[in-house]
């Protein structure tokens, strides 16, 4: 069965809260965070970007379970904020964790669900055996332009999964994607950030896609939302994920472990795997997990994943040895708008 056979998360320590960014532009602080259900969010330092928050990711889950890199056969990174326009941080990932050159590695591009996408990949890759390890990631430095709602809860982070078959902790037992042609966001090239259909993001982008393929997932797999004891799903911000989950029957307590996105933000291709990654943080044998991401423009990736015994066995997996998401959220760095400003790269300097 294929499966992850080890994961890792990262999260810059950096975080400005929302109602700092209110301050500046003269919006109710208590109506965005209230209306959102966000109270922070995250940024990267100076020297961080995409390709460094999915070397970290990655190197955290190898921290966890050491392989043979020469048995890791296939690497494909998921970002809307990819460094190069043409250079892939795939490469640059496989070379920082010691795995190139027998390899293939690619870029990928789904908006906020490109990282599950390549979770897709690597389980067909290693399902055929062409490759023995697959690391899938997703990870982003969000953009939002000044002043814009995306500001506000637009962050940094991303998470890694390892697809094998041998020994998983987590077996995936299927998966299945609902896909249409729905323009709610996008950006062109050459433009510094995105842009978006407001209330149009909501009904007929994510709440039509999620629920498309969690109900698909549902039926296929012959379940209902009580069989499963954790659930994730795509967390732009609080209150979507809260509405889709009751809208398909799951309660509170099974998204709420996964739910990091009140003091994280929305971390765009990383936001369903690092939710996945909080999940798995205290998950036991035999617990039953659900994840659908979505990613605008527009699709959702659903998952029926099962946790095995080992999880807790230490001769094959360390959960302990690295960092946890609920650790990597704690004791942050607050700043103000200015130095976020900085961080973010929204002010231009002439040379």
């Amino acid at each position: 069965m294929v499966g992850i056979i080890t994961y890792g998360a990262y999260i810059p320590r950096y975080r400005i809260k929302l109602e700092e960014i209110a301050r500046v532009w003269g919006d109710n602080a208590a109506d965005i965070t209230g209306g959102l259900g966000v109270r922070e969010k995250s940024l990267p330092d100076m020297d961080e970007d995409t390709a460094t928050i999915a070397v970290e990711a990655a190197r955290n889950a190898l921290l966890r379970r050491d392989l043979d890199r020469d048995a890791i056969g296939a690497i494909y990174v998921g970002s809307e904020s990819h460094p190069y326009a043409v250079k892939p941080t795939a490469a640059t990932v496989g070379a920082a964790i010691m795995a190139t050159p027998v390899m293939t590695a690619a870029d990928y591009e789904f908006a906020c669900k490109a990282g599950t996408a390549a979770m897709q990949t690597c389980m067909g890759l290693v399902g055929s055996g062409m490759v023995k390890y697959g690391v899938a990631i997703g990870a982003d430095v969000a953009q939002g332009a000044p002043g814009d709602a995306l500001e506000y809860t637009a962050a940094a982070g991303g998470a890694a999964m390892i697809i094998g078959n041998d020994d998983p902790i987590a077996e995936i037992n299927r998966t299945c994607s609902f896909t249409t042609d729905t323009p709610d966001f996008w950006r062109r090239e050459g433009q510094a950030y995105p842009r978006h259909g407001g209330r149009f993001t909501g009904d007929p982008g994510y709440f039509k896609h999620v629920q498309g393929a969690a109900r698909m997932m549902l039926e296929q797999a012959g379940t209902k939302p009580s069989d499963y004891d954790y659930a994730i799903f795509h967390q732009p911000n609080a209150k979507f994920p809260q509405r889709v989950a009751g809208m398909l029957g799951f309660t509170k307590e099974q998204i709420k472990p996964g739910l990091v996105v009140p003091r994280l933000g929305n971390t765009y291709s990383g936001a369903s795997m690092v939710g996945l990654a909080a999940t798995l943080d205290v998950a036991k044998p035999g617990d039953r997990i659900f994840v659908t991401s979505f990613g605008s423009g527009a699709g959702s990736d659903a998952f029926d994943i099962t946790v095995t015994d080992h999880i807790l066995d230490e001769a094959v997996f360390n959960r302990g040895a690295a960092p946890s998401v609920e650790g990597l959220l704690a004791n942050p760095i607050y700043v103000d708008y200015a130095r976020y400003a900085k961080h973010k790269g929204k002010i231009m300097v002439q040379k």
